[in-house]
């Protein structure tokens, strides 16, 4: 089971494994998917959330632009390839259980379609049971 690669390695110290061996456990679901999360390197601010399959996160680590599973079109995605707001990796995570990556990137440009800086630009407001809209356009 793949959830147990991942509770072996709890148990390691900091120690150096094969990156194909860990693609490879890595839990991607019944679509071959599996969620992203992209922060800004130096603000760590967080840009967008989207998906990969495991040719996105291989060409991704090769070319070290951000490569993406665009569910809507059904093919893969290369951020900034049209907008021009691309997004160069510069480091890369998997989270302890292998079903999420956070990659740290260098952004041109907004992230967002709607040309802000960060797709979180919709605030929740608890306490007055209302969301803010709010986001820096670049």
């Amino acid at each position: 089971m793949k959830r147990d690669y991942f509770i072996d390695l709890e148990h390691r110290d900091s120690q150096r494994l094969a990156l194909s061996d860990v693609i490879v456990q890595l839990a991607f679901n019944e679509q071959g998917l599996i969620p992203v999360i992209t922060q800004d390197a130096n603000s760590e601010v967080m840009l967008m959330f989207a998906w990969m399959n495991q040719d996105a996160l291989e060409q991704t680590i090769l070319t070290k632009r951000m490569t993406y599973w665009s569910r809507s079109r059904q093919k893969l995605w290369v951020k900034g390839e049209i907008s021009g707001q691309a997004q160069s990796l510069i480091a890369m995570s998997f989270d302890c259980d292998g079903d999420a990556i956070l990659c740290k990137v260098k952004q041109e440009g907004a992230a967002c379609h709607t040309g802000r800086r960060s797709c979180f630009y919709l605030h929740v407001q608890a306490d007055k049971q209302q969301v803010r809209v709010d986001g820096d356009y670049l």
